[in-house]
């Protein structure tokens, strides 16, 4: 059995999504399974082309709906699951008990595997760190912005390279790694610390970048890094350099997109008022109630910084 797995791309939770499906799929239907794996990036004009579901069985864990006649399992957890209303009606009329949409969860691991253990009383105890992490990571679970920028356990180090690392043939390499091994295993190997110590330099520097960049105001931290080039950073530094703040928003740029990151402060010292995925809904983005993001095609810098200005102002107006 060949089954093709769509997983939300350089996201810890994306990966650990993969691989948690994947093992709960061999373990549960078919023990000689073979898999391959697609990285899918939020971009402005998402479309899911024919030659993406070339599996026997075709699965999207963690990343928005298709209503794709060969798409035979879809787990999501994120408010903005669905490209348009067509979409949404589309899922609600499926009857195969395999595609299957919460909210409510902190992260698309642990979903699929509360999923599994209650319908398919399956539950791979060796996993269960693997959810945990999961599910501090997506739900930014850290005792402290310090804890989460100081990168001192092995999920977060991972974390930092599964975000930073270039093309997705490590992320796909630790996917596979994470059906059977141990997080601590796993970032001890070689070729997994030849590409995580140059990205934890630059993580240090990027500290430094954002902190001469950004500003606080009225509890917004606000920055541009596209003059820089970085299109990733961890998304607690702000939090870190700026304790008072409440929400940030950022405009970065990377190969095939411009990107707006809208974030809320998980240790902010007062109540957030405002939902972020809705707010980036309205510019074609989407995300999480706390945490949102918006894509620009590459040529629209001005627009994307636009957009995150106007954010900017009415998240100051809160």
């Amino acid at each position: 059995m060949f089954v093709r797995v769509l997983y939300h791309d350089h996201c810890f939770d994306g990966a650990a999504s993969a691989a948690f499906f994947s093992r709960f799929y061999r373990d549960t239907f078919h023990g000689n399974a073979q898999f391959a794996y697609t990285g899918m990036a939020h971009k402005a004009s998402q479309i899911f082309e024919d030659h993406l579901f070339d599996g026997e069985e075709n699965a999207i864990v963690d990343f928005k709906y298709s209503p794709h006649p060969k798409l035979t399992w879809w787990f999501d957890h994120h408010q903005s699951a669905f490209l348009n209303p067509e979409d949404a009606e589309h899922f609600r009329h499926d009857t195969s008990g395999r595609k299957m949409f919460d909210p409510e969860f902190r992260s698309c691991t642990n979903f699929i595997a509360a999923v599994a253990r209650e319908r398919w009383n399956y539950h791979p105890a060796d996993l269960d760190d693997l959810v945990k992490w999961a599910d501090i990571i997506d739900g930014a679970q850290y005792n402290s912005a310090q804890e989460a920028v100081d990168l001192g356990m092995p999920a977060m180090k991972l974390t930092l390279l599964i975000e930073g690392a270039k093309g997705s043939g490590i992320v796909q390499k630790i996917i596979g790694w994470m059906m059977s091994e141990r997080l601590s295993d796993i970032i001890e190997k070689p070729e997994v610390q030849e590409i995580y110590q140059p990205l934890y330099q630059r993580h240090q520097q990027t500290i430094d970048i954002i902190g001469r960049r950004s500003a606080c105001t009225d509890g917004v931290v606000w920055f541009d890094l596209v003059e820089d080039g970085i299109d990733g950073y961890n998304k607690f530094i702000p939090y870190y350099l700026y304790p008072e703040s409440v929400y940030t928003v950022s405009v970065s740029v990377s190969t095939f997109r411009a990107k707006v990151s809208v974030g809320s402060n998980p240790w902010a010292p007062q109540p957030l008022k405002h939902n972020l995925a809705t707010i980036c809904e309205r510019y074609g983005g989407g995300g999480h109630p706390k945490v949102g993001a918006i894509s620009f095609e590459i040529h629209q810098v001005a627009e994307a910084r636009a957009a995150a200005a106007e954010i900017v102002e009415e998240l100051k107006a809160r």
